[in-house]
Formats: C-alpha cells, sequence, structure tokens
C-alpha cells in the first residue's frame, strides 16, 4: 500500500504562485507514475499534470501548460506541483495520485490517491 498526503494549498491571489507537495510512504514510488488532479465544487475531478516514474517524461492538461510545473524526488519519495500565475478558476481541491502504469489522463488508472489539499486563488 502507498499513502499519499499532499500540502501546500491555501488561499493566495491570482497572480501568485503555490507549490503543492506529495508525500509518499508505506512503499517507495519511484517506480510509480504520478499524477495531480484537482476538483472544483460541482465538478468532476479532472487532470491536471502527470510524471513518469523516471521523471523523464511529463504531460500537462492544456489548461496549466505553461503554468505549471510537475517535479519528483524519488530520494524523497515525493512529487511536486510548482504553481504560476494562478488564475480563479485554478480554485479547487487538488489531489496526488501514484500509477502502476502510464495512463495519465484518466483516473481510473491510478492505483492509489491522497486526500487532496484545498487551492483558492481570488481575483
Amino acid at each position: 500500500q502507498v499513502q499519499l498526503v499532499e500540502s501546500g494549498g491555501g488561499l493566495v491571489q491570482a497572480g501568485d504562485s503555490l507549490r503543492l507537495s506529495c508525500a509518499a510512504s508505506g512503499r517507495t514510488i519511484s517506480r510509480y507514475s504520478m499524477g495531480w488532479f484537482r476538483q472544483a465544487p460541482g465538478k468532476e475531478r479532472e487532470f491536471v499534470a502527470a510524471i513518469t516514474w523516471s521523471g523523464s517524461s511529463t504531460y500537462y492538461a492544456d489548461s496549466v501548460k505553461g503554468r505549471f510545473t510537475i517535479s519528483r524526488e524519488n530520494a524523497k519519495n515525493t512529487v511536486y506541483l510548482q504553481m504560476n500565475s494562478l488564475k480563479p478558476e485554478d480554485t479547487a481541491v487538488y489531489y496526488c495520485a501514484a500509477d502502476h502504469g502510464w495512463a495519465p489522463v484518466a483516473p481510473s488508472g491510478y492505483d492509489y490517491w491522497g486526500q487532496g489539499t484545498q487551492v483558492t486563488v481570488s481575483s
């Protein structure tokens, strides 16, 4: 089992930056691809970004491309999401997830999920 705990969320203004962290325990995530998703009130959970187990490849939703960066430190069993130029429409609960394979966009492809961290962007 892999336990994932997100942190780093908060209330910021439009244009600000935040860095989310996802700390894993129970098992090394070095052989898992990792993803970030978000869910706004009344909306379905949507894909944000994903990274392969080695970190050699990344994939982003069009809505965040050029503003968000996913990275990982396998030695620390941690994945990050650097979010720049935040917009009010980025407001959501952000979740990290771990996947044995590589099916980055579909939530159903992930095996483990964290509890989420709230990000609120005011205009």
